[in-house]
């Protein structure tokens, strides 16, 4: 009864169109989920289960239907190979503890002003770079696949879904999974700390998990913030956006499943396909949780069509890096990364950025 009344109070609904609405969300998670589970030991049960239940959780506690995505950063660097599943669940038990105390201490305004955005667009051009590269690697082992799987891309970009033809592409590779391998019966998840792998202290964890806090806190926190305001009419700080990140990673890592962030485009793909309230994430949350139970049938998914998928999400990642000023600093720091490492590429740039706008102030 107590539940009714919170769900009622915050206007949750359940239509069409927060139905459709809950695909915005998918179009981003699903692909990289799924991704990583196929080329690290991540458990994608426990992973899903992990989306399902905080889906669910900040549709009923926000009212509207805020996005829970993986941390791109740190996804991006374990599906290129670059960490491994240990060190991303070292580095997001790290993000999760600094969200935290930050989101607490209100400290995420501070955090926002010494990290400048160019910066932070380089180490997203940088993992865009990785992912892509991983990508046309797989796509080669098979190439009539992966020319297949292309075809549908543009097909499906003709019809005036390019926003969707990453979850299409998926979609067909997990029905070429199911011809493959049958339909598995449903398994409920082991309850088990870390099912893929304890946490794996190194340099590369904590270069991971500065990279990540620096896109973050500049397009999950504030960006996301800013989406509730414009989109919603809801005044959600991101101090407040920040302290969930940071509880729901603290809690979702040691049962199995992945850092989690509030992502700015996936609220954004919400709004535009149609969500108005929490209830595109209860839907969404259900469909995790049932996908959870067959999860199994998708380590028989071609990695060739898994090739293009990452090349998409590679190139969806750097169109927004690339969609600010400064390119020519994002485009040296994302290079950077790719060349040396994400770590070194995020010093190097906001050494660089710091002295740009010296010199700035001082010509002005």
């Amino acid at each position: 009864m107590a539940i009714s009344r919170e769900i009622a109070n915050v206007g949750i609904r359940f239509d069409v169109s927060e139905l459709t609405g809950a695909l915005g969300d998918s179009i981003t998670v699903l692909p990289i989920v799924v991704s990583l589970a196929l080329v690290t030991p991540l458990s994608l049960p426990h992973a899903l289960v992990g989306f399902g239940l905080f889906q669910i959780l900040w549709g009923v506690v926000y009212g509207i239907p805020l996005s829970v995505e993986p941390m791109k950063a740190l996804a991006g660097l374990a599906i290129a190979g670059t960490i491994s599943l240990g060190e991303l669940v070292a580095a997001g038990l790290l993000a999760g503890v600094v969200l935290l105390l930050a989101g607490r201490l209100g400290w995420i305004g501070v955090i926002e002003r010494v990290v400048d955005l160019p910066v932070v667009r380089g180490i997203q051009l940088a993992v865009a770079l990785l992912l892509g590269v991983t990508g046309v690697g797989l796509a080669l082992e098979s190439p009539l696949v992966a020319a297949a799987a292309t075809v549908v891309v543009v097909l499906v970009a003709l019809a005036g879904y390019r926003d969707a033809s990453a979850l299409v592409v998926l979609a067909i590779g997990g029905l070429v999974a199911v011809a493959i391998a049958g339909l598995p019966a449903p398994t409920l998840p082991e309850p088990v700390l870390f099912a893929g792998g304890g946490p794996t202290v190194s340099l590369g964890a904590l270069e991971g998990a500065v990279a990540q806090l620096a896109m973050t806190v500049g397009n999950a926190a504030v960006a996301t913030a800013l989406l509730c305001s414009d989109l919603f009419d809801r005044d959600v700080s991101a101090d407040r956006l920040a302290e969930s990140m940071g509880t729901m990673t603290l809690a979702a890592l040691p049962l199995g499943g992945l850092p989690m962030c509030h992502g700015s485009g996936g609220l954004a793909g919400k709004h535009a396909f149609g969500a108005r309230t929490g209830g595109a994430n209860v839907i969404l949350g259900v469909g995790y949780l049932g996908l959870a139970l067959v999860a199994g049938v998708l380590l028989a998914f071609p990695m060739a069509m898994l090739g293009v998928l990452l090349v998409l999400i590679g190139v969806e990642l750097a169109r927004t890096a690339l969609s600010g000023d400064d390119r020519l600093l994002v485009v040296a720091v994302g290079v950077l990364g790719v060349v040396v490492n994400v770590g070194a590429a995020f010093v190097a740039g906001a050494v660089a950025a710091r002295a740009l706008r010296k010199t700035d102030i001082r010509g002005g």
